[in-house]
């Protein structure tokens, strides 16, 4: 079977639970502290019981939000909702409560999942609040409240023997019934709810599988660290139960190398922050290197490129490479367990310099493309033909074609069902069943490979891939007295930044401003934190072209002009 033969992302799992062992281990979480392993065969059963409970407290088509870190649980939980013909509204765990409160107040979910005391506290106020949520499902103990019969353990719920009447069918979905919302930052904000279908996120796994070919000659290793509320990594689940992967999840993000090392994983997902980070480590420690070892490992970078360019090698650089292909490349994959074959990069653009770094030093690397709005991927490089520079050619199954303003348009089966509760919204974006991406991009003709060139609309996206509307934190700056203009930068970089200019009566007054970005950082999400600002003295005016006729700030024009002050932010 393939994954045009499925109705649903359920009908995906239980095919794939028939054909392995019911003891084969499945999902193991590597947390020294909560240790939790789950065979195929246990996996299901929990889905089984844990849809039957959610079922009994929702009508079809409700909606449940899921707050957890990345633990065996989550994809559980989320399987257990669509079983139960619910609509899982996975959110992140760095959420303020004020965030928490937009996306329940939007969505209006019967059932919360929450995973521990941390998360329940920014979530009991608004839980004490709302009629429409009927239970609270919890992974790990919490504080006791004063609603104790809407809570319900998830250890109490699973521990009974499956019982057949428990198990619940679902002949219901169908490829276009929603199978989740994931909340994206908007240029107005607030987030938008995309919501994506089973027949969707089951396309994006045909252009997976394409890719994953190559590189799978047995069972695959997944190690799953980025958020699985990142539709990046949620259709990466899918991935991983299609091709009966084992999966671990990270502990946390400071335990990523030692968990590298134990889950020994095959392919590794992870965002441009990820890469960054690794290239300045790895560069680091091979310029400590002297002589012998330095030429090696120079003439290791310098091969692998022109490996990866298709470039021509004499004889003797054929066999330099293959020496430095087993003193080298060698014990650099080891440090990744050994058995890596391949890292996918997507949730933002990974620079060139690092793409052809990794490749040549023997990381294969395979930089993607996509938007939360097309379940995720459009296109990725494929491991036999990488061009860096690009985002490969497009997945099979959904159309792509360059608008004549240069816009990237992508039409297919992974394109949203629309935005919840934003019709006009949806409107803006789709016409004709063409998806406008808001990226200006070009796709070579000879052979199809598609590369982003430019951004057409103001969400920052982070190294981490996190989408950021830097209108919403703008916004609250400028709602401060002290504060007449300001903007925030953060394109492809760990953190943000921003320039503000003060109210003439604050001018030079870098302490009081300080103190306002502060107060506003409280109430911002980690990844939408201001770490460093300059204060400019002239302001955007009209007259001297960085405002338009109609107030607003002409974003390009100002980061263009204050360049050099914007990436001194971050240099070491």
């Amino acid at each position: 079977m393939n994954s045009k033969d499925y109705n649903s992302l359920v009908d995906l799992f239980f095919y794939q639970a028939k054909k392995e062992s019911s003891n084969t281990p499945f999902l193991e979480w590597l947390n020294p502290k909560n240790k939790k392993k789950y065979t195929w065969g246990e996996t299901s059963a929990c889905i089984y019981k844990l849809a039957k409970v959610i079922k009994e407290n929702i009508s079809d088509g409700d909606r449940c939000l899921l707050v957890s870190e990345n633990r065996p649980e989550w994809l559980i939980t989320d399987l257990a909702i669509m079983l139960a013909n619910g609509i899982t509204v996975p959110a992140y765990t760095t959420y303020t409560e004020k965030d928490y409160r937009y996306l329940i107040e939007d969505c209006e979910p019967s059932v919360i999942i929450i995973s521990n005391d941390e998360m329940h506290k920014k979530l009991k106020n608004i839980i004490s609040e709302k009629d429409f949520i009927k239970k609270i499902i919890f992974f790990d103990e919490i504080k006791k409240t004063d609603h104790e019969n809407k809570y319900l353990n998830f250890d109490s719920l699973v521990k009974n023997e499956l019982d057949e009447n428990d198990k619940i069918k679902n002949t219901s979905l169908k490829r276009n019934s929603p199978a989740c919302i994931i909340y994206t930052s908007g240029t107005s904000g607030n987030p938008k709810g995309v919501i994506l279908s089973h027949g969707g996120i089951l396309n994006n796994l045909e252009g997976a599988r394409e890719i994953l070919k190559p590189l799978i000659d047995k069972k695959p290793t997944f190690l799953t660290w980025l958020p699985l509320s990142h539709s990046y990594e949620h259709t990466v689940q899918f991935v991983q139960i299609a091709v009966g992967a084992k999966v671990f999840y990270a502990e946390r993000i400071e335990k990523l190398l030692e968990n590298i090392s134990q889950a020994k994983p095959t392919i590794m997902t992870a965002v441009p922050r990820f890469y960054q980070n690794l290239y300045n480590k790895i560069n680091m420690n091979m310029k400590k290197a002297k002589g012998l070892k330095a030429k090696l490992i120079q003439s290791t970078i310098n091969l692998g490129k022109k490996e990866l360019l298709k470039e021509k090698m004499s004889f003797s650089e054929k066999i330099i490479n293959s020496i430095v292909n087993i003193l080298v490349r060698k014990k650099v994959k080891k440090q990744f367990g050994g058995n890596l074959k391949a890292f996918v990069s997507g949730g933002g653009a990974l620079d060139r310099e690092i793409g052809e770094f990794l490749n040549s030093i023997g990381l294969p690397t395979l930089q993607g493309y996509g938007l939360t709005e097309t379940s995720p991927v459009v296109s990725c490089n494929p491991i036999h033909k990488i061009r860096v520079e690009t985002v490969g050619p497009p997945f099979k199954g959904n159309q792509v074609k360059i608008a004549d303003d240069g816009e990237i348009l992508v039409k297919g089966e992974n394109v949203m069902l629309g935005y919840w509760n934003k019709k006009e919204d949806t409107l803006k974006v789709l016409k004709d069943g063409w998806l406008y991406t808001g990226d200006i991009g070009e796709i070579d003709p000879k052979d199809g490979y598609l590369k982003i060139t430019d951004r057409k609309k103001d969400i920052i996206v982070s190294a981490g891939g996190d989408n950021i509307s830097p209108a919403k934190i703008e916004n609250q700056l400028s709602n401060s007295p002290a504060i007449e203009q300001s903007i925030v930068y953060g394109e492809g970089k760990n953190y943000l930044v921003a320039l503000i200019v003060p109210n003439k009566d604050f001018i030079g007054k870098k302490e009081k401003i300080k103190e306002i970005v502060d107060e506003i950082n409280q109430n911002l999400t980690l990844v939408e934190k201001i770490k460093k600002f300059y204060l400019l003295e002239e302001n955007f005016s009209i007259e001297n072209g960085l405002l338009t006729p109609t107030m607003k700030v002409k974003r390009n024009k100002v980061t263009q002009k204050y360049k050099n002050i914007l990436e001194n932010f971050y240099k070491k």
